[in-house]
């Protein structure tokens, strides 16, 4: 096997893509949640098309609006696209960000009742490689593109995992505070406890040293 198939069975290992569907309605908006580490860029390609294909060519005006919003509610990015395309943004911040899609479609384009089924297929990591690139480029041009994206899906694997790291010392420090609060509640019930069995003992006693019974 050459370099460049070398190169083709890592990048089939290495790239990062959730491909979904969802179901939408008229005007109807839906959003998933993605956790991206910052300074990522994130690709998006759709199809929107309606359940039954029987119909779509009664329907020539399907469109989507794709909202971005990172983890402090701020619109990254907001655009209108039809029924197929591609949209990209950058994150600035590392967290959950919140990808919205909504049906651009009225009731004059949609039979009634129809439901719209959206394809989606989001994809994490610098300069993704396009579809349908054209198969006759030099072989040499070619093996370095794909190698360029391998080491920039390498960094946003490193990314990631210092991404997970943060996130974890985050949950370690809590958890450590967490532990440090009981312990000091333990403490103050057994000096309670102490104190009020010490002075119960002296009540007892001059309770006792009162009806002379010692």
């Amino acid at each position: 096997m050459g370099l460049h198939g070398v190169a083709c069975c890592l990048l089939s290992y290495l790239v990062l893509a959730a491909a979904m569907y969802m179901d939408l309605g008229e005007q109807e908006e839906r959003c998933i949640i993605e956790d991206i580490p910052e300074h990522t860029l994130v690709t998006g390609y759709f199809l929107l098309e309606p359940w039954d294909l029987k119909t779509s060519s009664g329907i020539p005006h399907l469109g989507l609006t794709t909202t971005v919003r990172d983890p402090d509610n701020e619109v990254l990015m907001t655009k209108r696209y039809g029924k197929y395309g591609k949209f990209t943004f950058t994150s600035h911040t590392s967290g959950q960000h919140l990808l919205c899609f909504q049906s651009n479609s009225t009731r004059f384009s949609v039979f009634a009742g129809e439901r719209l089924k959206l394809h989606l297929d989001v994809q994490m990591g610098e300069h993704p490689i396009e579809r349908g690139s054209d198969q006759t480029k030099d072989h040499l041009l070619t093996m370095d593109d794909t190698l360029a994206h391998l080491i920039d899906q390498m960094m946003y694997i490193t990314r990631q995992q210092e991404h997970q790291r943060d996130k974890e010392e985050v949950f370690r420090q809590v958890s450590e505070d967490t532990n440090s609060s009981v312990l000091w509640w333990a403490v103050v019930q057994t000096f309670i406890l102490l104190s009020v069995g010490f002075w119960q003992i002296n009540r007892l006693k001059d309770f006792l040293i009162a009806k002379k019974l010692i």
